[in-house]
């Protein structure tokens, strides 16, 4: 009988803010210790994909295209990872990122805290970069769609829901010095790639298990990646 836990699916919002000098920022938060998934490890915001997800926020949603050869799962999916990623970072950090823009459309209810702050959620400026699944023999597993978007958009006082803690602004020349997962350090290597990158790149898939490594692949804990 085979045992393998079916990944569930998950959207992760990388934020990079980069000042006029200096190195440039990602927002991170630890996870707390009494999780099952990834303890103690500083992650980026995200989370699994809810029914809310599934329903239109209300607001203008001009995602862009993804890159490279995305799996139709994800395609399909594309505007319900994109609510989540804005919603589990708004819950994870108390931050919204948005624009400010007057309202075109009735916003649906749960979406109330960027009505309040005169925000449209910045749909537009998400750029999905990559996805990674949790290995094989995990008894927790996740297929997560990352998306890169500018730190600037986020309003707000970071302040969380719990589920993150020492939630801050981290100069990317510190990351080494935090206990991270090997995915995390991949996915925002390749926002920070990306990031400078004069046009958009194809999407990065990344897997622990995997044995061939397409350029448009899936993230899941490989040693190595061939793009």
């Amino acid at each position: 009988m085979n045992s393998t836990v079916r990944p569930q699916d998950a959207a992760g919002l990388i934020l990079v803010r980069r000042p006029a000098r200096g190195a440039a920022e990602v927002l991170l938060g630890r996870r707390h210790a009494a999780t099952r998934f990834m303890p103690g490890y500083y992650v980026t915001p995200g989370g699994r994909l809810e029914g809310i997800d599934s329903r239109p926020s209300g607001f203008s949603e001009p995602l862009q295209p993804p890159e490279g050869d995305v799996d139709a799962a994800t395609r399909k999916r594309l505007p319900a990872l994109a609510r989540c990623a804005l919603r589990e970072t708004a819950e994870e950090t108390g931050l919204l990122v948005g624009r400010r823009a007057p309202l075109d459309r009735r916003p649906a209810s749960h979406w109330a805290p960027f009505i309040e702050a005169g925000l449209t959620p910045a749909f537009g400026d998400l750029r999905l970069i990559a996805r990674a699944i949790t290995p094989a023999g995990s008894p927790i597993r996740f297929h997560t769609r990352f998306f890169l978007v500018d730190g600037a958009l986020a309003e707000g006082r970071l302040a969380g829901d719990g589920e993150l803690e020492d939630l801050r602004w981290v100069v990317t020349t510190a990351l080494d010095d935090l206990p991270m997962a090997e995915v995390t350090r991949l996915v925002i290597a390749e926002a920070l790639r990306q990031g400078e990158a004069p046009a958009p790149l194809r999407v990065l898939i990344w897997r622990r298990d995997g044995r061939t490594l397409r350029p448009s692949k899936t993230v899941e804990g490989s040693k190595s990646l061939r793009r």
